[in-house]
Parts: C-alpha cells; sequence; structure tokens
C-alpha cells in the first residue's frame, strides 16, 4: 500500500484493482471513543526520509491517534518496483523512528506475497487489532484516485479516511468523489464510527525519495534530508550507486 501518492515525490497510485464500488455510509460500529486509535501510513519509504516523517507527527497531533504504523509495501501496484531490498527499507523505517514514541514500523505487507492492496492490509489489522479505530492516512494525489482502488467500499466499511492536505491543495472536483465526500465528509475523527472521510493540513518538506536516490547516484550530500541513521545504512549497504 502506498499511501501517500504524491506526483514527483516518489508515489503515486499503488492500490487501483478491477472492483468499483459505491462508498457505504458511514456506520456507528462497536468501537468506544476511548478505543485505542491507529493511523495507518503506507508507503515504499525507498528511502524513508524527514517528509514522510513529519507528515506522520503531524497527522498524529491533529487526529488524536494513539500511534501511526508505517507499512513499507512489498510489491507495487502501477508504478515501478522499489529499488532497495525488502528487509533493507524495513531497517531504515525502523532506524529512523527508533525512540520515537507513537511511530510503529510494520512489516506485515512485507511478510504477505502479492500485490500490497491496501484493503488487504486493513483487514488483516483488523484481525490483530480488533477492538482499535483504524485510520487510513491517504496523500491528496491518491486520495484523487480513491474511487478506482479495490474495495473502496470494503476499505469505508473498516476504516475512516484522513487526506493530508498539502498547503493550498484545492479539494478533488472528480463527480465521483463530490459524492463520496457528501456522504462521508466529517469535520473531525469519531473514533466510534467508521466511514469518516475528513481532511487534514499537513507540512509539507519538498522532499522526494526520488531525488535522494539520484543525489546518492551522483555521489551528492542528503544531510538533513533523511534522519542520519538512514544515511548510514545507506552508505553502509552502498544503496541506490
Amino acid at each position: 500500500m502506498d499511501t501517500f501518492g504524491s506526483k514527483g515525490r516518489g508515489a503515486g497510485t499503488e492500490d487501483r484493482g478491477k472492483e468499483k464500488t459505491e462508498p457505504l455510509e458511514p456506520r456507528t460500529s462497536s468501537l468506544e471513543p476511548t478505543k485505542h486509535a491507529i493511523g495507518v501510513f503506507g508507503g515504499t519509504f525507498d528511502p524513508v526520509h524527514n517528509g514522510h516523517l513529519r507528515i506522520a507527527l503531524d497527522a498524529r497531533e491533529a487526529l488524536g491517534l494513539d500511534e501511526i504504523r508505517l507499512i513499507p509495501l512489498a510489491q507495487a501496484v502501477h508504478r515501478d518496483q522499489p529499488e532497495a531490498p525488502a528487509a533493507l527499507r524495513l531497517e531504515m523505517l525502523q532506524a529512523a523512528i527508533a525512540g520515537r514514541p507513537g511511530l510503529v514500523a510494520d512489516d506485515r505487507e512485507l511478510r504477505r506475497s502479492g500485490p500490497s492492496y491496501s484493503i488487504d492490509t486493513l483487514h488483516s489489522l483488523r484481525r490483530d487489532f480488533p477492538d482499535s479505530s483504524l485510520c487510513l492516512l491517504l496523500g491528496d494525489d491518491a486520495f484523487s484516485d480513491f474511487a478506482a482502488w479495490r474495495d473502496p467500499q470494503g476499505i469505508l466499511d473498516i476504516a475512516n479516511i484522513a487526506v493530508l492536505q498539502r498547503p493550498g491543495q484545492q479539494l478533488p472536483r472528480a463527480p465521483v468523489l463530490e459524492q463520496m465526500l457528501r456522504k462521508h465528509r466529517a469535520s473531525r475523527l469519531d473514533p466510534a464510527r467508521t466511514g469518516q472521510i475528513l481532511f487534514c493540513p499537513v507540512t509539507q518538506l519538498d522532499i522526494a525519495s526520488s531525488d535522494i536516490r539520484s543525489r546518492v547516484a551522483d555521489g551528492r550530500n542528503v544531510d538533513y534530508l533523511l534522519p542520519s541513521a538512514v544515511v548510514d545504512l545507506i552508505r553502509q549497504h552502498g544503496l541506490y550507486r
């Protein structure tokens, strides 16, 4: 799952599928408002950088989430596959968030074979955390294609969606998304419900994994674009050369 799809920032529409269904109405679940609230943030993290981490912190604070699970995808859908091996992408992610409360590196997609679809990941999380609220964090570019994802109805059935909105970004105007927002838009996250869509402003650092890879390949400095622990791992393993 690559939920922060952003053109020019090493991400795209990773989650398309053949199934297109109408969204469900927001509904009350059996979750209590005080239950553990989990943010779900997927991506290639090839490599993880400070832009990813700043967005995760912003979303956790603004939405009142107890934790955000950062989930590296295994096999991309409708985009280039990651360059770094899965094990090293996970190691870089773990190093980047070491000692940071509320951020968790989750390897469930790397342990699962086949394409990384968000609906499968959310079902897996629901099995592991049956009493928790799930909130899928999407970049605005990714959300613009959400209606074409695999089983959008199923996603809204078991989770909420927070669209991470960059400064100056306009609301989507596609008719199918406008209809979806009329049914599902919320002004604040209610962990006792599913099927909510809300917008969450985040800090946009103009950092791209693709640019970092290019800089490394050219022998240029990448300090302060990503955590020093990640820079050390890139150098140690000769990644992106």
